[in-house]
């Protein structure tokens, strides 16, 4: 009998992206700039990503680190990032974007929305800096994004589980949470069973140690080393939903 649990792992590149799917990830949302919470990745990036994957492939369309406030130019970038994404043949994107006050800008999403057509949509964290959870969760429901990617408002989702569940009541059938944030095997499942969310976003990571014998000493503060997703991590978030009887 298959697992309710969908697993999601928040993939940093392409190589990440291949060890999500080999470790038993159910989709994967792509990035880049994994130190300051995500940023939408190279075009080359999404199509070597999109050849190799047969598991869902969904971008994050984020065109700058910081708030979630942004102004026309940003606008213009990430209207055609999703456009670049429909050319690519992604299942999805993840967007999200709040005005001055903290409120969802709910005009920049729907041209988001109008502009992603049939791609899958979900709203990224910019829902956790929001104002009012329960209130920006209806405006994202009358946007007809079906799923919200949340840590309850709280620093990871497991500080946020009671929050959680408490949307996750308020959103009825109308939209998935999937909890995300802070999750490992550890606390994956307690997680998932504390929340009621069905859908679980983690990011399997590790450092991935360079190859190279040499590397210039005048150099300092050039890190050789980088972060990755570890198919046998992703492996045991996967066994931990498995498990949840």
């Amino acid at each position: 009998m298959s697992s309710p649990y969908l697993l999601e792992i928040a993939c940093n590149s392409t190589m990440s992206a291949v060890a999500a799917q080999q470790g038993g990830a159910n989709r994967v949302e792509l990035f880049e700039n994994l130190e300051q919470g995500g940023t939408t990745p190279s075009f080359g990036s999404i199509a070597v990503a999109r050849d190799r994957l047969h598991i869902p492939l969904y971008v994050l369309i984020r065109p700058r680190p910081g708030d979630f406030h942004y102004g026309s130019m940003e606008t213009e970038i990430m209207l055609r990032d999703i456009a670049h994404c429909r050319q690519l043949g992604c299942d999805g994107v993840v967007i999200g974007a709040l005005d001055a006050d903290g409120e969802i800008d709910v005009a920049l999403c729907r041209e988001l929305v109008r502009v992603a057509g049939p791609l899958d949509i979900t709203f990224h964290r910019a829902f956790d800096a929001a104002r009012d959870l329960p209130a920006a969760l209806e405006q994202i429901v009358e946007l007809g994004i079906k799923r919200i990617l949340s840590s309850g408002g709280h620093a990871d989702a497991a500080e946020g589980s009671a929050t959680l569940a408490k949307l996750v009541k308020q959103a009825g059938s109308r939209l998935q949470l999937m909890a995300g944030a802070g999750l490992n095997p550890q606390n994956i499942a307690e997680v998932a069973q504390q929340s009621g969310c069905l859908q679980l976003h983690a990011s399997a990571k590790s450092r991935q140690r360079s190859g190279m014998a040499y590397q210039n000493p005048a150099l300092k503060g050039l890190e050789n080393d980088w972060i990755q997703t570890q198919a046998d991590l992703v492996g045991a978030l996967r066994q931990a939903l498995d498990a949840i009887s």
